[in-house]
């Protein structure tokens, strides 16, 4: 092949290129429909609200730079709480983006131990795999259980869940999502703990669409 006809392909490979990424950057992203996160349900299967949502300072907030947040405890029926994290950002293109527990915690004086996958079923059936750690801070001991959800995903990786962002800005036009995490304290039994969170984990995923659309 002629040098002039490679550059000639060369050069119109660039201005397309350049008209793809002038042309998303011009569209923005698109619109998707969602709740406020302080709507999400106050009764989940046998959970039930317990006290009045945390909210986080101003400081806190600057830092985590999320869309919309909750941070709400749920008490079961025989006694066993959990709390519930849900960090949702409506667009991750100006750096914005999900903050990992395995970064978060320790600098807040906890440990984590036990890493595991975990597979979360909803009650309608439908499975993914979240991470799943055992967290202490001085005598306190807790199951984690978390993973990132949106435009239909359900991912264990921070990497995957960054490499898909990408993917679906260029196809949908859309980087949004959360970072969901339950964390159940461990009492007697790190099992009865454990099951209790994947439990948990199920029906809210479930409801999470309606909050971090699919």
């Amino acid at each position: 092949m002629k040098s002039s006809v490679r550059f000639a392909i060369a050069f119109v490979a660039i201005v397309l290129g350049g008209l793809l990424i002038n042309s998303w950057a011009y569209l923005g992203e698109a619109h998707v429909d969602r709740k406020p996160l302080k709507g999400f349900p106050e009764q989940i299967g046998n959970w039930t609200r317990s006290g009045s949502d945390t909210q986080l300072d101003e400081p806190t907030m600057k830092v985590l730079r999320a869309s919309d947040y909750l941070l709400r405890d749920y008490r079961r029926n025989d006694g066993l709480f959990a709390n519930l994290y849900v960090g949702y950002y409506a667009s991750q293109r100006d750096g914005a983006t999900y903050h990992s527990p395995l970064n978060c915690l320790p600098g807040s004086g906890w440990t984590l131990t036990e890493p595991a996958k975990k597979t979360i079923t909803t009650p309608q059936g439908h499975s993914f795999v979240a991470n799943q750690y055992v967290i202490q801070n001085g005598g306190q001991r807790t199951v984690m259980i978390y993973w990132y959800q949106g435009r239909g995903r359900t991912v264990a990786s921070e990497y995957w869940g960054k490499i898909y962002t990408v993917i679906d800005s260029v196809r949908l036009r859309r980087s949004d999502g959360a970072m969901i995490r339950v964390t159940v304290p461990i009492g007697n039994s790190n099992a009865v703990s454990q099951d209790a969170a994947a439990e948990l984990a199920g029906k809210i995923a479930e409801q999470i669409p309606e909050f971090v659309p699919n």
